[in-house]
């Protein structure tokens, strides 16, 4: 036998491992690079058009109800890292009821809440329960993406991505330009989005065969559901408390700056998406490479922000928001840090830590305290609060990941 071949399960591991990185420079890198762009660009579409098209009342309306989606969505993201990181580890398993049941949760949460959403964010009536289908429908779909993630399938997952993308804004926007409101474009939303789970499921299916694989259990989901919740909470908190600290119109005027502040979090998640399933087998290497392509890119949007802040401005929001330009590298600064603080978050699931999100949750309570303490009624005031918030989290983050956590058993395949 050649001793080219002669190699064990270790080697054959090893080799794989070694291989992520170039092939995620190549083909997968690529793919899942452009299905990124397409989702960002159609999320900032979104408000884009809503800045043009609706008074600044409504725009902060549809601003609160798609970042609720993003948040009461959470179990979802968590669904597919947990999917994600049990298929590295094992391979595929039925997750079928899990989702189901997942999926049905965070629905019937969005419903139940209806009383408190229109009281306490003055949504009208119907608009929870088209919230409510849209989640249902992206949750489905995370168990699809976390299959193909896990797998290391990046050029239909990036097919996914962009087909999910679609359905959950493409709706939306369609409803934006054809002049139906807040509540008549989420519905239409509702509906493209509930198109979608079934054209993943066939784009993830696999060759039926044995499957030895252990269960994902509910705790998995839980547990990377709770962490990412903790993520996406923080970063989208100040969203929340712009609709209830601010005027309509400086509560509007922020909605278009966090459009930066989305922008600059979710732009270089290609990083995170092509190592978690490295990470889950035990690739340390894949950490750094993750924290330098997502720190540079960050660098990058906060230094073009510094110098075409009204630019950015005007492009988000039109001529309305152009003054607001100098608070543009801020805004981006806070995406920025919270998306090194997800690169971390993954790295920490991935290697089984307890209680991964617990500098997240802090981070959180701290930005409450401030804002309840000072009350502020100002961009620049809230703003600030905001990227005090992400710089504490992202060092307690860092600190916390220094630590041992236990280390993921790499198999053989």
């Amino acid at each position: 036998m050649s001793p080219r071949r002669a190699v064990g399960p270790e080697g054959t591991a090893q080799t794989e491992l070694t291989r992520g990185w170039s092939t995620s420079l190549g083909t997968a890198g690529i793919s899942v690079t452009l299905a990124g762009i397409l989702v960002n660009g159609l999320a900032y579409l979104v408000p884009v058009l809503a800045a043009r098209r609706l008074d600044p009342a409504d725009l902060s309306a549809l601003a609160a109800a798609l970042g609720l989606v993003a948040i009461v969505g959470v179990p979802g993201l968590g669904l597919q890292l947990a999917v994600a990181v049990h298929h590295a580890r094992h391979g595929p398993s039925d997750t079928r009821r899990l989702t189901a049941v997942t999926a049905a949760v965070c629905a019937a949460t969005l419903i139940a809440a209806t009383p408190l959403l229109v009281t306490a964010l003055d949504f009208p009536v119907e608009m929870p329960a088209l919230l409510a289908v849209t989640t249902a429908a992206i949750v489905l779909c995370s168990r699809s993406l976390g299959e193909l993630q896990g797998g290391q399938r990046f050029v239909r997952l990036a097919i996914g991505m962009a087909l999910l993308a679609a359905g959950r804004y493409g709706g939306v926007i369609a409803g934006l330009l054809l002049g139906t409101g807040p509540t008549g474009a989420l519905a239409v939303g509702a509906l493209t989005a509930a198109l979608t789970p079934v054209v993943l499921a066939r784009l993830a299916r696999e060759p039926k065969r044995q499957s030895t694989a252990p269960r994902l259990t509910a705790a998995q989901v839980v547990a990377g559901g709770g962490a990412t919740l903790a993520m996406l909470v923080v970063s989208y908190a100040d969203l929340l408390l712009a609709r209830q600290l601010l005027s309509p119109s400086d509560a509007g005027a922020y909605s278009v700056g966090t459009v930066l502040s989305k922008g600059a979090l979710w732009a270089p998640q290609v990083a995170a998406v092509l190592a978690l399933p490295r990470l889950a087998r035990g690739d340390r290497r894949s950490r750094s490479v993750a924290l330098v392509v997502t720190g540079a890119c960050g660098g990058v949007l906060v230094l073009t922000s510094a110098l075409a802040g009204g630019l950015a401005f005007r492009l988000a929001g039109g001529p309305d928001y152009d003054h607001l330009g100098r608070y543009a590298p801020l805004f981006a600064a806070v995406g920025a840090l919270y998306a090194v603080t997800f690169v971390l978050l993954n790295d920490r699931l991935a290697a089984g830590a307890r209680w991964p999100a617990a500098p997240l949750w802090l981070g959180m309570a701290g930005l409450v305290a401030v804002t309840a303490a000072l009350r502020p009624h100002t961009v620049p005031g809230l703003l600030l609060a905001a990227l005090g918030t992400a710089i504490g989290t992202t060092a307690m983050m860092a600190v916390a990941a220094r630590r041992p956590a236990r280390t993921p058993v790499v198999e053989p395949d």
